[in-house]
């Protein structure tokens, strides 16, 4: 019994890292992608890992899937939101099929390729003299 609910719910994990990957593939914009990968993969991810800890059935193990599940939860959508906001500032068009523009007149899209740090660059551009 134990056996076919790891299976269940390993398969249920499959599934939903599939379709965060085919909706990488199929999603029109940055920031559906970006949805896609972080709802589907995170509930993936924490179900193939559950199924893990149900395998093993260790306390230590459990504890350190646990751990893991929680560290992902917690990070994945804070990652996204920043990787969407980066996105956004940088001038990232949204789909023309979009409905509303939630952040319009609250960022100034710059639209501009962000490079390395002026003194940086200014450090570069001395050592190329010598």
């Amino acid at each position: 019994m134990i056996s076919v609910i790891i299976a269940v719910i390993s398969t249920l994990g499959t599934l939903f890292v599939l379709l965060a990957a085919v909706g990488i593939l199929r999603m029109p914009d940055t920031y559906l992608r970006m949805a896609v990968t972080t709802k589907a993969a995170t509930l993936g991810v924490g179900l193939l890992l559950i199924a893990a800890a149900i395998y093993f059935y260790d306390f230590s193990t459990t504890t350190r899937v646990l751990a893991i599940i929680l560290f992902i939860l917690l990070t994945a959508p804070v990652g996204a939101h920043l990787i969407g906001k980066a996105a956004y500032i940088a001038g990232n068009k949204l789909w023309e099929g979009s409905i509303m523009d939630d952040l319009k007149g609250k960022y100034r899209r710059t639209g501009k390729v962000i490079g390395p740090p002026k003194n940086l660059s200014e450090k570069e551009d001395e050592e190329e003299h010598f």
